[in-house]
């Protein structure tokens, strides 16, 4: 048992000792990468460097153009929409009005053909009324006339011919 024990030290230093020398290989590597990260972040800083202060002087100058531009579009906009609502008023007005206008001469227009059409019905029963009694009486006259004149010259064949010729005429 001694024996195995002692072997058992022995592979137990063995591991140690290896374990010790891929730490050191580790902390050598380490070392090197580091140096190497160290170096690229190095010469990462001097090319970005120059850059980021040509941004930085760039913002700095365009920044006052930019809020000077902000600011005018700004007031741009405000004077836009009082424009748009001024012209809504003046629109909305002028619609107003206009709808006024239209309602007035709509009135105005109904008034007139109803007097227009008074006038016609007026003239229609004053003038044309006595004209047709006047035809009728004319009419009358004649047809009375012709059977006058028939019963005259006329045989009694001849009458009956006349008063075919006064339906015709009724007709």
């Amino acid at each position: 048992m001694q024996v195995t024990m002692q072997l058992f030290i022995v592979v137990a230093a063995l591991t140690l000792i290896v374990q010790a020398g891929v730490l050191v290989l580790l902390f050598f590597q380490l070392r090197k990468t580091t140096e190497s990260v160290n170096k690229m972040v190095g010469d990462l800083h001097s090319r970005v460097g120059p850059i980021l202060t040509r941004t930085q002087i760039m913002l700095d100058e365009t920044q006052p153009k930019i809020s000077a531009l902000v600011e005018d579009a700004s007031h741009i906009v405000y004077l836009t929409r009082t424009q748009a609502q001024k012209f809504d008023r003046i629109a909305t007005e002028a619609s107003d009005r206009l709808r006024g206008q239209l309602v007035h001469i709509d009135r105005i227009l109904t008034g007139t053909l109803e007097a227009v059409e008074d006038a016609g019905a007026q003239v229609r029963r004053s003038f044309w009324g006595p004209v047709h009694k006047a035809s009728a009486l004319v009419q009358g006259i004649k047809v009375g006339l012709d059977v006058l004149r028939s019963r005259r010259s006329a045989p009694p064949a001849a009458a009956d011919t006349a008063v075919e010729q006064e339906d015709e005429l009724f007709i």
